[in-house]
């Protein structure tokens, strides 16, 4: 495949890209924890990318974070 016609792919990519998904920019501090490298390291040993892994600590966070049916609009003490 010539080098040109991947000029019109890569665009079609971009714009699909675009319309289906969110981008989220993560900066991490190279001297204090989590480092890029040690998330890297946990989502080897997961078997997982480093964004399959961070989205799933997001959607475990939000799972815990967010109140159930049986806890919404009950007074905690």
């Amino acid at each position: 495949m010539c080098s040109s016609d991947l000029v019109p792919r890569t665009k079609a990519n971009n714009k699909w890209n675009a319309k289906a998904y969110d981008r989220v920019n993560l900066v991490l501090k190279k001297e204090t924890s989590p480092t890029k490298d040690e998330v890297q390291a946990a989502a080897d040993a997961k078997g997982e990318s480093l964004n399959a892994y961070i989205v799933e600590a997001i959607r475990q966070r939000l799972e815990s974070d967010m109140p159930t049916e049986d806890t919404a609009g009950k007074e905690t003490a």
